[in-house]
């Protein structure tokens, strides 16, 4: 199936979107989180509509992947900035599913 490893991939970004955002919240310094924090949620709620759209098999999603990608690269970039070990694992997640996106519109 064309779309598994993108599946995957969302899903996976998700979860360390999610974690990443709430994790951020216990940082001592919160207010340098708040962009790392909104950016997680944004990269989260736009790979789980993609995910849904996907599993219905609906065909027409190429510019919301390309859109999905470019939020990820963003999501990726702001969680680099930052030391906390949730930061990195989500950057990498995004990374990933950035790539991902990329592979299923090759």
């Amino acid at each position: 199936m064309k779309n598994e490893k993108l599946i995957q991939a969302l899903g996976n970004c998700i979860n360390h979107c999610n974690y990443c955002a709430d994790a951020c919240l216990d940082e001592e310094n919160v207010k340098m989180m708040v962009n790392c924090i909104r950016t997680d949620r944004v990269c989260a709620e736009v790979c789980s509509t993609l995910n849904q759209l996907l599993a219905t098999g609906f065909k027409d999603v190429e510019d919301l992947v390309r859109y999905c990608a470019r939020i990820c690269d963003t999501c990726a970039t702001e969680c680099s900035k930052h030391e906390a070990k949730h930061c990195k694992e989500c950057a990498e997640a995004c990374k990933k599913c950035a790539e991902e996106c990329r592979v299923y519109l090759a």
